[in-house]
């Protein structure tokens, strides 16, 4: 299906999971905690990533910046058109043809996260519905965070209208097989991330929307947003996304069954930060890879 080209505008909603942050963007409240660690004690260790993992209920994640241009399509892969995005790279399936969507799934491995000095940024790696098109989101993943030089790995869900980063596992690691989904079924919704190497990252959780748009399908890859707007984008070289299936109230397929957008993230100068690669020949997956931190 050939779509023309146009312009994509959606607001930032004040809520929640996904970016690269700098203290200053931390509440002053919490302005005295922001000592670097002394040393790289277990004890220190721990403190930092209490530190960091509070930071994280600051960020807005799975809501597609505003002013988001479609480029030329690309005649060759049917329904595909290219979007730029100031927080996202990957594949969203949309609603032309009025679809509806009810799952979305992938795998992946946790890739490692490259920390320069000590400015925070963070990257996100999520499946969702909504959040493309619509101010409803829900959507589950992993997070890498960067803070005073460390790198802290995380499982995360989050569900609208609270729209508020709910962590859930702080022993992810890199090289970890994740698996995630979001199965809705009327108006509740079942959010799963899996970590098949440790149980304490793997959650289920249950909950309800009445108001949900259920407009999109989403594999992305995210840097998060604050009270400053988009952080910088964790180094995470490349995340490949696999297995991705989806269903919609037409029926049931992969990324390439229902009209996709390809999203490549951007920075306000139009520099590439993180490019997707193109649908495997099963359409059912694709590789994102880092390109700049801002």
């Amino acid at each position: 299906m050939n779509r023309r080209s146009r312009l994509l505008t959606f607001s930032i909603m004040a809520c929640l999971p996904v970016a690269g942050l700098i203290a200053a963007a931390i509440p002053a409240a919490n302005a005295a905690n922001l000592a670097r660690p002394a040393s790289h004690s277990a004890s220190a260790r721990t403190h930092a990533l209490m530190l960091a993992r509070d930071f994280l209920r600051h960020l807005k994640v799975g809501q597609h910046a505003a002013n988001h241009s479609v480029g030329v399509l690309r005649p060759a892969i049917s329904g595909l058109s290219q979007v730029q995005s100031t927080n996202w790279s990957g594949y969203a399936d949309n609603n032309s043809g009025g679809h509806t969507y009810s799952s979305v799934a992938a795998s992946w491995t946790e890739p490692s996260g490259s920390c320069s000095g000590f400015t925070t940024s963070l990257a996100a790696f999520w499946v969702g519905i909504d959040g493309y098109s619509s101010g409803s989101v829900e959507q589950d993943g992993t997070l890498i965070e960067c803070y005073f030089g460390s790198a802290y790995y995380f499982t995360w869900w989050e569900m609208y209208p609270t729209n508020a980063i709910q962590v859930v596992g702080d022993t992810l690691r890199p090289g970890d097989h994740i698996s995630a989904s979001v199965v809705r079924s009327g108006s509740t919704y079942t959010l799963k991330v899996t970590d098949s190497s440790r149980s304490g990252d793997s959650f289920t959780k249950t909950e309800s929307c009445s108001g949900c748009a259920n407009s999109s399908a989403e594999w992305i890859a995210e840097a998060p947003s604050g009270s400053s707007g988009v952080y910088p984008l964790t180094d995470f070289g490349t995340w490949t996304a696999s297995g991705a299936t989806v269903s919609a109230n037409t029926g049931s397929g992969v990324i390439s069954t229902f009209p996709d957008d390809e999203i490549t993230m951007v920075d306000s100068s139009g520099s590439v930060k993180a490019q997707p690669g193109s649908l495997n020949g099963s359409g059912n997956g694709f590789s994102v890879s880092w390109k700049r931190s801002s």
